[in-house]
């Protein structure tokens, strides 16, 4: 025992020994980070328990903003909302780079031309994409125009004028469309880069074992893009969470958690229940990923053991 001890003490030291330019060049970056977070934290948790009328300070401190958001039906319907937006709009993004990350990975003439259309969207300021997606869908838009046979190349389908905007529904869909569309090219990128990491042999071996194309991708393709897998759930998630300009200009009517923040900071004048909004965010997130962290581990079992 004491041998088996001392020989992993040893393998960690001299794992330090030989990436210790590496650990000392990361240092200071992570310490510029951590110290900010901490600090960014520390205000917040102690904004959020003071009480503010008419912008300033009252009390504190105190669990009072806490209190009011459990009884606060706007709270609670921001919350349903915004919880819909992530388990929505991750698994879209997940599936929409999955796919594109797959066709490029492909060897075929324009593969180039294929990924540069991919990535477009980065390219594309957020705001320019959210206020495209209000031109064409507001009232009196383009695809309202469209859908009524306004266009003489284009048949009618409705009779009357469709209030994209209006209707929770197709304002909060307007909202993940956005979101997914702007943030693919991430997704596929940390998929590209698994996918690149796979050994073609393994599949040579499964096609000469009879495998077909589903069953490699299911015990081969996915087993080993876990991790990057892993990285598009909890990173989308986190994005999802805390998103704000898309319905924020798509879907004012319907504030999710991102946006009720920025109307009781800015509008309302209340910084001391926006940073409680705030603080119940990041306690989310955090929730959120550590059950993401549990489930991917769980699939990852179950796939590796069959």
């Amino acid at each position: 025992m004491d041998l088996s001890v001392r020989e992993e003490k040893r393998s960690f030291v001299e794992t330090i020994k030989k990436n210790s330019f590496l650990i000392f060049t990361l240092i200071p970056g992570f310490l510029y980070i951590l110290a900010f977070f901490l600090i960014i934290v520390f205000f917040i948790v102690q904004m959020s328990l003071t009480t503010y009328v008419g912008g300033m300070a009252e009390a504190s401190p105190t669990i009072q903003n806490f209190l009011d958001l459990t009884n606060s039906e706007e709270f609670k319907d921001a919350f349903s909302r915004t919880f819909m937006f992530v388990i929505i709009s991750t698994p879209l993004q997940l599936i929409t780079g999955l796919v594109t990350a797959m066709i490029v990975n492909k060897s075929f003439k324009g593969r180039g031309i294929v990924r540069s259309i991919f990535l477009l969207p980065l390219a594309i300021p957020t705001i320019v994409t959210t206020s495209t997606l209000l031109l064409l869908f507001s009232k009196g838009g383009h695809i309202t125009s469209l859908l009524m046979g306004d266009y003489s190349w284009f048949p009618a389908i409705v009779d009357h004028e469709i209030s994209f905007l209006s209707n929770e529904t197709l304002a909060m869909g307007l909202s993940i469309l956005g979101k997914v569309w702007r943030d693919t090219p991430i997704s596929m990128l940390i998929l590209l880069a698994g996918l690149q990491s796979i050994d073609e042999s393994q599949y040579e071996a499964a096609k000469t074992m009879g495998a077909n194309s589903v069953r490699q991708f299911m015990y081969i393709t996915i087993p080993l893009l876990i991790p990057a897998i892993s990285s598009v759930l909890v990173l989308r998630s986190i994005e999802a969470w805390k998103e704000f300009i898309f319905p924020y200009i798509l879907a004012p009517s319907y504030p999710i958690l991102g946006v009720l923040i920025e109307k009781y900071f800015v509008q309302l004048n209340n910084p001391g229940m926006a940073a409680a909004i705030g603080v119940i965010l990041i306690i989310l997130i955090v929730i959120f990923t550590l059950f993401l962290n549990w489930l991917l581990k769980k699939v990852n079992d179950l796939l590796v053991r069959v």
